[in-house]
């Protein structure tokens, strides 16, 4: 009977290892995972600053000079900000890009404010998902209990107002006018 016992015990212990063993290398691919996802989104937020600054400068005509000035603050504050500031900083870029947006730019620069602007709007999704499965996986009691996770700190979502990105949100059926190619309007 002490055979069998033994066997069992080494049984459930192999089983247990390879769980936490899985566990572990789960949650270090997830941390990998927000690292990379918080690469792109810093990435896609300069990348938004600098359509900005592209767009401020296109259009310095249509503006005054402490505009041009509080635009150039705001984007150097955003590429210069802490982590602790950088969601405040990234609204008021957010704001910047919307004001912008409802100037009259060339076309071309218009296009790169709005999709770099859309797709900060994407970047910061893909993190707060990654953000979202690490916190998950490192609440459950496993992952506590062996401390797996080390001293890695636990990943903090990346919160900004997309509400700035208004003109980007999809229009509802039958509230917007387009444009045929004849020149008359039509329903959307």
């Amino acid at each position: 009977m002490s055979v069998a016992w033994f066997i069992t015990a080494v049984v459930l212990t192999i089983l247990l290892t390879g769980w936490v063993v899985f566990t572990a290398t789960r949650l270090d691919r997830l941390h990998a995972r927000v690292d990379a996802a918080q690469a792109a989104l810093d990435a896609q937020l300069v990348r938004r600053v600098a359509a900005v600054r592209h767009a401020v400068d296109s259009g310095a005509g249509q503006l005054s000079s402490v505009a041009r000035d509080h635009y150039d603050s705001v984007t150097t504050a955003a590429l210069a900000a802490e982590p602790g500031d950088r969601q405040l900083t990234e609204n008021e870029v957010g704001r910047a890009a919307d004001e912008l947006n409802a100037m009259e730019l060339p076309a071309e620069v218009g296009l790169e404010l709005r999709e770099a602007s859309v797709r900060v709007v994407i970047a910061r999704r893909f993190y707060n998902d990654a953000v979202r499965d690490t916190r998950a996986l490192r609440s459950r009691r496993v992952p506590r209990l062996f401390h797996l996770a080390g001293r890695r700190e636990l990943p903090q979502f990346f919160d900004i107002d997309e509400t700035a990105m208004s003109p980007f949100a999809p229009v509802t059926p039958g509230t917007a006018k387009a444009q045929d190619t004849t020149g008359q309007e039509g329903p959307a």
